[in-house]
């Protein structure tokens, strides 16, 4: 079996058991998913199976899409609502929300992050959240990203509760951590602040309405309907441009020989070969040869 399937990753659950349950349900170990959602997140996961797992870091590339929410007026250890409250502060008047777009304006285009020490970050071969676990502090890597949007879809303050729950979409790169980025939000306020909620609407290039439950996918395999649930290899790479080889071409990419432009019809930087209408190869073009060179091979002949 191989292709993508876009999951809906329920929340309660880690990436790696939608993995372990998947190998179960689809009787087979070569699955991997394309970019971990916490426990607590649910959304869109894309699942890769047999050859499709050489194209997880394609679609990892694909920006990713999230609607959440922050709480202004707590902050926790894991900056959601699953850590330990560690500061608090009434929020004695309503943020406004014009006051609230223009500070997400400033957190839009190139921002530098500390990932939380609750993130499966590795310094020196262990997790942050293992640091973080044992009570040690580390110096932890800076992050460069990419927001593209960071909008407000609602702003409610409770005067009773002294508090303010900010509905939010942002759509950005991968690496991101929107809980960082929402508490950042809190602080532009002089206030602590917490992720109480987080939904992934898109990843790899799938939205949430083309996923399905792990209870849809078992009843597709009891039904033996799967195949028609599964995406081909070719979804990953859908944005680079494609050349459909002849047969010599093909003898010469089974053996990861170079070919010319000129062979290609092509000036692209990278391109899909295929064969047979079949995804085989990503190809690059390299100036010093002046020739296409294999970046990833799919063969499966």
């Amino acid at each position: 079996m191989d292709g993508i399937i876009p999951l809906y990753k329920e929340r309660g659950m880690t990436s790696f058991d939608c993995v372990n349950r998947l190998r179960r349900i689809l009787k087979t170990k070569k699955i991997g998913h394309s970019g971990t959602l916490d426990p607590s997140v649910d959304g869109v996961l894309p699942i890769c199976i047999g050859r499709a797992t050489k194209v997880v870091e394609y679609l990892m590339q694909s920006g990713k899409v999230y609607q959440g929410e922050l709480l202004i007026g707590k902050a926790t250890t894991t900056e959601d609502l699953d850590g330990e409250v560690i500061a608090a502060q009434p929020v004695t008047r309503e943020i406004p929300p014009d006051v609230i777009r223009d500070q997400m304006t400033t957190l839009t285009g190139a921002v530098t992050q500390i990932p939380p020490m609750y993130s499966a970050v590795k310094v020196k071969g262990k997790r942050l959240y293992e640091y973080a676990r044992a009570g040690k502090s580390v110096d932890r890597p800076v992050r460069h990203v990419m927001i593209d949007k960071f909008e407000l879809v609602s702003a409610d303050y409770d005067q009773g509760k002294q508090e303010e729950r900010v509905r939010f979409k942002v759509a950005c790169s991968k690496g991101t951590y929107v809980r960082t980025l929402v508490v950042e939000l809190a602080k532009r306020f002089g206030y602590p602040g917490t992720m109480s909620w987080l939904t992934r609407l898109k990843s790899g290039g799938f939205t949430l309405d083309q996923t399905l439950s792990l209870g849809n996918i078992q009843d597709a395999v009891t039904a033996g309907t799967i195949n028609h649930y599964l995406y081909p290899l070719d979804y990953a790479l859908r944005d680079y441009p494609a050349v459909e080889l002849n047969a010599d071409q093909w003898k010469a990419v089974q053996n990861g020989g170079w070919l010319k432009p000129a062979e290609l019809s092509s000036s692209a930087a990278e391109l899909v070969l295929k064969y047979g209408h079949q995804v085989k190869a990503l190809y690059h073009f390299d100036a010093h040869h002046h020739a296409y060179q294999p970046t990833k091979m799919f063969l499966t002949n």
